[in-house]
């Protein structure tokens, strides 16, 4: 019998037809009736348990139904009444939980919710659109925690760590004068790390250890104990950064769950939704105890709807997969295909690595290297990353930023945006001797991001000259040094060919005390000091300024692998430089040649130009697109530690 089911379960997951027209959601609402689905094992007592008293502080007429097994190997129960605000869990032998697919949960997600999730909408939901983006190249992508962004008095926000901190004037100003226009969100769905009833032990985390996948998290809402209010909180602040022309990004974390014991998916369908090794134990390619099966057709259907659900009843306009080298190729293909369905410019990438080794073959995950096979999917680049700063595996070690000679080429590949480029020598590139992606769109150009050092503290760690114990130790010299590299590393971030992306606070020279991994630290290490804004203006306003550089100009972002082998040239330049021009109007760009030289060194470097009539727009830490300086010289000569552009 259970193979029987589970054939036919198969057939029409892997069945075109069938397949769009199947829905993964436990619970349908109507006035007049409830339907409840779940997917469990053919043998099981499975029952769903609802509260007939719509009391949820204290559940007092509890109904237990016993469920039916379908031919498609789906547990069934209807209720014929209105069981809007009504509470519900699904019991599989014994083991009661929310099921998968909650879209609605009480505090710490303690019980799921029957919920007409029309009354969370604010108003004029329904006109929310979303902000018009041609092309992922056009993307300024801002990464931010919740916490982080608002929790410090400096910041001026009244609902400091909130969702809502996302709708207040102050935060909409600074995000739109800086000109970003994609909010990365990390995790935001509910996640177990931190009490909902103990806000006041004020406990962070980053969520990266999911629960409820499909359910903003109380934690950043003003009720966590009111179902509704994450949800419309939530949809403010969506709605909010629209009206802004700012996208939001949702961090999605499906390659594990909090444990696997206490898991939904455990307790509805034991051990169907994890991977296990040769031996029976759980792989552990996530690094957190356990991995999820993509391949698995319900796991697949999982990861699909609820990508779906984000969209169509949050309007998110993007994804962000963490650890996506867990999940497979075709599973991803997959998440693309079904999200085209909807909108093509919702944006979808991820860290094309693991944590571990994954107990499924490696050539068939999302990993880096197969990125060419997952076509309009990106992936981060840490060939960019580290030629920059230094290796992931040793904060002290500098790299192209320290003036170590050797990651010019890795630069390169990351300004091309991990093409195949014929100015790229592969054999110097590290951690990849072949190109990886398709398009330049396919690459995420960073230097720092979460859950590494933040690019101040990695420069104080690795620059010989920077080393200190504290940030408010470094001398007005040192600080001068820092902002320069700092700056200087951000340009090749926002010059290159792939999608840029930064860490929220980098504007403000934001600094962790040195803490590499501030997943659990405490709010003082992980605040913005908005205060840094007028202490260090000229940080924010090079940034602002590069941004809007990137935005005005084309040439920037080509978008195209045969625009940027056509456009994008090298030219010869000395050891710890990297300098290259687009040519001849790229992408319809109005000025006819654009050059960008980056100097690391210590010491003034020459490049030599074509002859000609120049105007610099950034030089010495300053940008300026009407223009700082004009020469006929062939020759430049770039300040240390900084960057000129010009064009002819």
């Amino acid at each position: 019998m259970k193979r029987i089911i589970f054939a036919s379960l198969l057939t029409m997951m892997t069945a075109t037809s069938h397949a769009q027209d199947f829905s993964f959601d436990e619970v349908t609402y109507t006035p007049q009736a409830t339907t409840f689905r779940l997917f469990a094992p053919a043998k099981a007592k499975v029952f769903v348990e609802y509260d007939e008293s719509c009391d949820t502080a204290a559940v007092s007429k509890v109904k237990k139904l016993k469920m039916k097994l379908g031919k498609d190997g789906i547990w069934t129960a209807t209720v014929n009444k209105d069981l809007n605000h009504h509470s519900y869990n699904f019991i599989v032998d014994g083991n009661r939980s929310n099921g998968v697919f909650a879209k609605a949960v009480g505090v710490n997600g303690s019980y799921a919710l029957v919920l007409d999730m029309r009354e969370t909408n604010p108003q004029g939901w329904a006109d929310d659109k979303r902000p018009a983006v041609k092309s992922p190249a056009d993307l300024v992508i801002y990464e931010m925690h919740h916490r982080d962004f608002s929790i410090d008095p400096s910041s001026g926000i009244v609902n400091r760590g909130k969702f809502l901190a996302l709708t207040e004037p102050k935060a909409i100003n600074h995000l739109k004068e800086l000109g970003v226009n994609a909010i990365h969100i990390l995790p935001s769905y509910d996640f177990g790390s931190v009490d909902e009833t103990r806000l006041q032990d004020n406990k962070y985390n980053w969520g990266y250890d999911p629960v409820n996948y499909n359910v903003p998290e109380g934690s950043y809402s003003t009720n966590p104990y009111d179902p509704t209010c994450r949800i419309r909180e939530f949809k403010q602040m969506v709605q909010a950064l629209h009206k802004a022309g700012i996208r939001v990004v949702l961090d999605v974390v499906y390659n594990h769950t909090y444990d696997i014991e206490h898991s939904n998916f455990q307790k509805t369908y034991p051990d169907y939704y994890y991977r296990k090794n040769a031996d029976g134990s759980y792989s552990n390619g996530s690094g957190c105890g356990n991995e999820t099966a993509s391949e698995q057709p319900m796991m697949r259907r999982f990861m699909i709807e609820s990508v779906k659900h984000w969209i169509n009843e949050y309007h998110i306009d993007g994804f962000r997969f963490d650890l996506m080298g867990v999940h497979d190729i075709e599973t991803m293909n997959a998440i693309r295909k079904a999200v085209d369905a909807i909108d093509p410019t919702i944006f979808i990438y991820g860290e094309g690595w693991s944590a571990g080794s994954c107990a499924y073959p490696q050539e068939k995950l999302g990993m880096k290297a197969n990125i060419q096979q997952m076509p309009r999917i990106a992936a981060f680049s840490d060939e960019l990353r580290d030629a920059l700063r230094g290796p992931f595996s040793d904060d002290t070690k500098g790299a192209f930023l320290a003036a170590i000679p050797g990651e010019e080429e890795s630069v390169k590949f990351g300004i091309v945006g991990a093409i195949s480029h014929p100015q790229v020598d592969l054999s110097k590139v590290n951690y990849s001797q072949k190109p990886w992606t398709n398009e330049p769109t396919q690459m995420i150009s960073y230097v720092s991001c979460h859950d590494d050092m933040c690019l101040v503290d990695r420069l104080m760690a690795s620059i010989p000259t920077l080393k200190s114990a504290r940030f408010s130790a470094l001398s007005a010299q040192q600080k001068d040094e820092l902002i320069r590299l700092d700056l200087l590393a951000q340009t090749a971030v926002f010059t290159s060919q792939g999608v840029p992306f930064m860490l929220s606070g980098e504007e403000m020279l934001r600094n962790k005390k040195g803490v590499h991994n501030s997943f659990e630290s405490p709010d003082s290490i992980n605040h913005l000091d908005w205060e840094n804004l007028k202490t260090y203006p000229q940080v924010f306003r090079y940034y602002k300024d590069l941004i809007q550089l990137r935005k005005n100009h084309p040439a920037f972002r080509l978008g195209s692998a045969d625009l940027v082998r056509r456009h994008l040239e090298f030219l010869p330049s000395p050891d710890c430089t990297v300098a290259f021009r687009l040519k001849n109007h790229a992408g319809g760009d109005k000025w006819q040649t654009i050059y960008v030289i980056l100097n690391s060194n210590r010491t003034p470097q020459t490049i030599t130009l074509p002859e000609g009539s120049y105007e610099t727009v950034c030089e010495e830490g300053r940008i300026t697109e009407n223009g700082i300086s004009h020469f006929t010289d062939n020759k430049v000569t770039v300040a240390p530690q900084s960057a000129v552009i010009l064009h002819d």
